[in-house]
């Protein structure tokens, strides 16, 4: 035994998850590379087209990947899953909520609020290799993700017994709610797995499929992204169906409703990990302002965050259609300004947004 006698004597699982912990992963399990539980249920989803564009969760590689954890690492003998803590939009107040609307303010996911996950994470997962080749004296082989390969990572985590995959889709831990982040390590060594989350927890609830304005939400636990606010502001790169925009709201990037509405997120920390907190307005932007970013304003004042994946072009869009489901006519000259500076895409988004302003209080388009 080395380092020190693993702590005197502690599980290597153990001190794992403690050092998994000070790094700020608020759960961590283990598991193997067996085929996912869900895999069936992934397969129905693709058949029905309800992954919309998003033609990479359907190629050769991600359905072979997905269904065989091994094929991503052949020598793979454990998966730590572990999960990292965001900010809980549901702390942001009812009444600060009602003038962000007055004040022309739009929403962004709670993930998105501080920097991009997919940058901060993978060096804590390096971290955790190298810890465990501390404690074994050897070097060990693996791989690390976080939201960045063809891996069931809530089937995963449920079957680390992290938790359980809810009406929504997210994964629920009952201390800790659904905001969290998931990541992976896969190992060649041989770990003791957790015993997997049995429980299904959210009975006869149905607030998430009843908040959804959208309806995107589906009876089997999975959501048609076609009509899924979050991947209309950030997957879509096309146009947003016109039956679809009065229903986004001010979301301008993502959307938490299915979070906000559900019990279990009561139980949600008030603040995340830091790394992800609020910066400034980036909870809630300006509309005005944001609509008037040019391509360089935007990649400068979005460095570093995810919010850059809409692109500039997708970030007015998204824009325009928030103003258009909020604004007075005031808003119509920025609107019009808006239109003949972008291209196509923003130009037909905005004339859009003109029309339903002046509509306000008739038929919906």
């Amino acid at each position: 035994m080395t380092a020190v006698s693993r702590a005197q004597d502690s599980s290597l699982e153990t001190l794992i998850k403690d050092e998994a912990r000070r790094l700020g992963f608020v759960l961590a399990g283990v598991t193997t590379p067996d085929p996912p539980q869900h895999l069936s249920v992934f397969e129905a989803w693709i058949r029905g087209g309800r992954h919309g564009s998003m033609r990479y969760l359907s190629g050769e590689r991600s359905l072979v990947c997905r269904a065989d954890p091994l094929q991503l690492m052949p020598a793979c003998k454990s998966i730590i899953v572990l999960a990292a803590p965001y900010s809980n939009p549901g702390q942001l107040a009812t009444h600060e909520r009602g003038e962000n609307r007055n004040q022309l303010r739009g929403k962004v996911a709670a993930y998105a609020w501080g920097q991009d996950y997919h940058n901060v994470l993978p060096e804590r997962l390096q971290a955790i290799v190298a810890f465990i080749e501390r404690q074994t004296g050897h070097p060990v082989s693996s791989r690390c993700f976080t939201d960045a390969a063809p891996i069931m990572e809530r089937d995963l985590a449920q079957r680390a017994g992290l938790g359980w995959i809810g009406r929504n889709t997210c994964l629920i831990n009952p201390k800790l709610g659904s905001y969290v982040l998931l990541s992976e390590i896969l190992l060649d060594l041989h770990l003791t797995p957790d015993m997997p989350w049995e429980t299904d927890r959210c009975g006869a609830c149905t607030r998430c499929i009843d908040a959804c304005p959208t309806d995107c939400i589906l009876k089997d636990r999975t959501i048609d992204a076609r009509r899924c606010i979050s991947y209309l502001t950030i997957e879509l790169r096309d146009t947003i169906p016109l039956e679809l925009r009065r229903l986004t709201g001010s979301w301008i990037f993502g959307c938490d409703i299915c979070q906000v509405v559900c019990p279990w997120n009561r139980f949600a920390p008030t603040t995340g990990d830091a790394a992800f907190a609020a910066q400034g307005d980036s909870a809630t932007p300006p509309l005005l302002t944001q609509l008037q970013l040019s391509a360089e304003e935007f990649h400068r004042d979005f460095e570093g965050t995810a919010v850059r994946r809409t692109k500039h072009a997708g970030y007015l869009r998204n824009t325009a259609v928030a103003i258009g489901n909020s604004a007075g006519p005031d808003a119509i000259p920025l609107l019009r300004d808006a239109a003949q500076r972008g291209g196509p895409m923003v130009q037909e988004h905005a004339d859009w947004a003109i029309r339903r302003i002046a509509q306000r209080g008739g038929n919906d388009e």
